[in-house]
């Protein structure tokens, strides 16, 4: 047997097929091998016997699992072999966003947790806004089907029985504008009144750089860290786009915006550092200050993220450039990958972790090329820079309107490479999402979602970040440059049809088959609704009396999707987006 026969996820770091080896009721001999590196195992397979070694409880359990892959692609004998497998980060994480509109059910949660446990991923963070049901706090949570102190218990339990640490992630700086929209909370706001961002106002999202703001969340902390066995937690800080520009204003001026930054930074992180807690923190703002890196608290990580893939810097114009700039980002690295990202924490020799992402928010169906090679950047530069923790990101923006099944491939990819980037950088992923996560013996839905998730690059605009398709029904034009191509939409809305009758052909057998056909027909009725709508500003004749009838439906399918994977809180975030889209064809 070739070793190209063998579907497996992760691939091994090393496996040899040399033939046929004993039969498959051959009993398996497990040994204990402290001297193993930690989390691997080695599997060899005579003549006679089949032996597995493991370093610890996980090697022990990832061992198994692909024995058990092998088994299944064995009908009558184990193939001769050894494997030596071993994982090229010790902690890989998932985190997923809860803040942006969806609360996964616990159903959807225990299916998450399946597919973490196949690809070897040994961290799970919920990244939680106003998501947590605080006990004092209800006005901010009422209304958005927060997870209770039971669920994540529960959530907590079943992520041990797996060997995954379950990771408390609360937002303490910025992106706390479901805190800050009430009267009770309105004047801990940096800008009561919100700003301008993108060309939108935005409400406010910053707490003013105080004390008094600090004591205030490291309380929301403080509630948040007994449910959890880990004592890891991350603080976010990312994106505090309003300060200096209202109440730290003054102090902005005479200081420095990262100074004022790095110093309610450290507000946050010596306290509970002083606790003894595991504390990360989003690298973005710091990153653009290195003089302040080697002054941060020690003991902390900054977890350093972008989204883009390496590629040619584009030639954005300058209102773009201009809006970039607003946002903290500099348009210059925008396309270069995680080097520069990085750079700040390397050169000063502070702990940090990369963050790729599954690039599937702000899409609805996936951008699964920008993400395979963001993800394998971000194992090329933290292997490079031997970095402890691989973070892979699934945020949600503006409604998080993509449907859990269009992360899983990018997701497995992901976990895949975060193991061993040099095995899996070339993986099958069709067959994998096939056989491992969608269980499809017809082979359809491995191509779907691969074919689904690269239409988005052949509209003729160039995006930040996101879709054109999404764009095009969200109205988030801030950053797109280009014009329609009308030959380059009608191949997508032709593929997009092809793909949905691929979905009502395909047999998945997975526990949530029905579940998943129904929210990617969904998803790709919303990506196919936003292609009509960039053909109709090409010029070309579109019906507004059937958009409008095709947008009914499909956000009728969406509604229906949601119901069955997430809670009911939050839906109405995209559903705003969509009815003002449904006002213009009235």
């Amino acid at each position: 047997m070739a070793t190209t026969e063998l579907i497996l996820v992760p691939r091994p770091q090393r496996i040899d097929i040399t033939g046929q080896g004993p039969t498959v009721d051959t009993p398996v001999q497990r040994l204990a091998d402290p001297g193993l590196p930690d989390e691997g195992f080695d599997i060899e397979i005579t003549d006679t016997t089949v032996t597995l070694r493991y370093a610890d409880p996980a090697g022990a359990r990832y061992g198994a699992a692909l024995l058990e892959q092998i088994r299944q692609q064995s009908p009558a004998h184990w193939p001769r072999l050894t494997v030596s497998d071993w994982p090229d980060f010790p902690i890989r994480g998932y985190m997923l966003d809860i803040s942006r509109g969806r609360v996964p059910t616990r159903d959807t949660l225990s299916r998450l947790l399946d597919l973490l446990d196949l690809v070897r991923i040994n961290q799970f963070q919920l990244y939680t806004e106003h998501t947590f049901a605080y006990a004092d706090h209800e006005e901010v949570w009422r209304d958005a089907s927060p997870l209770s102190p039971d669920d994540v218990r529960w959530l907590d339990d079943r992520c041990a029985d797996k060997g995954i640490e379950l990771v408390a992630n609360q937002n303490t700086f910025g992106h706390m504008e479901h805190w800050l929209k009430h009267p009770t909370y309105r004047h801990r706001a940096e800008l009561p009144d919100g700003f301008e961002l993108f060309g939108q106002h935005r409400s406010a999202t910053t707490l003013e750089p105080t004390p008094e703001n600090a004591e205030f969340a490291l309380e929301l902390v403080e509630e948040l860290m007994p449910h959890f066995r880990s004592r890891r937690i991350n603080i976010g800080c990312d994106e505090t786009w309003e300060l200096g520009r209202g109440a730290s204003a003054e102090a902005v001026a005479d200081h420095g915006r990262g100074p004022i930054y790095a110093e309610h930074l450290s507000r946050l992180l010596e306290p509970l550092l002083d606790k003894g807690y595991l504390v990360q923190f989003w690298g973005d703002i710091i990153a653009h200050h290195p003089e302040l890196v080697p002054q941060l608290p020690t003991g902390a990580t900054a977890v350093a993220w972008t989204y883009e893939a390496p590629r040619e810097p584009v030639d954005w114009p300058e209102p773009v450039l201009a809006r970039f700039r607003e946002a903290g980002l500099d348009p210059a690295t925008l396309t270069a990958g995680f080097e520069p990202t990085v750079s700040a924490f390397a050169a000063a020799g502070y702990p940090f972790w990369v963050a790729p992402g599954t690039s599937t928010w702000r899409s609805f169906i996936g951008r699964i090329d920008n993400a395979k090679a963001n993800l394998v950047d971000a194992a090329e530069v933290g292997r490079r820079h031997g970095v402890e923790g691989y973070l892979i990101t699934d945020w949600g923006d503006l409604g998080h309107m993509q449907p859990p099944s269009v992360s899983f491939p990018a997701l497995t990819f992901g976990g895949a490479v975060s193991w061993s980037l040099d095995a899996n950088r070339d993986l099958d992923l069709d067959e994998i999402v096939n056989r491992y996560v969608f269980e499809d013996a017809t082979g359809r839905m491995g191509p779907v979602l691969d074919r689904l998730a690269r239409v988005w690059s052949r509209s003729g605009l160039t995006t930040f970040n996101a879709s054109p398709l999404f764009v095009s029904v969200t109205g988030a034009r801030a950053t797109v440059m280009g014009a329609p191509d009308v030959a380059g939409l009608s191949e997508i809305i032709a593929d997009i049809d092809e793909a949905l009758a691929d979905i009502a052909d395909a047999e998945p057998q997975c526990v949530d088959s029905r579940i998943v056909r129904d929210e990617l027909i969904a998803a790709a009725r919303l990506a196919r609704h936003g292609a009509l709508r960039l053909l109709a500003d090409a010029g070309e004749t579109v019906d507004r009396a059937e958009l409008a009838a095709d947008l009914a439906e499909t956000v009728e399918l969406h509604r229906a999707a949601w119901a069955t994977r997430s809670r009911p809180g939050g839906i109405e975030v995209g559903l705003d987006l969509l009815d003002k889209l449904a006002d213009e064809y009235r």
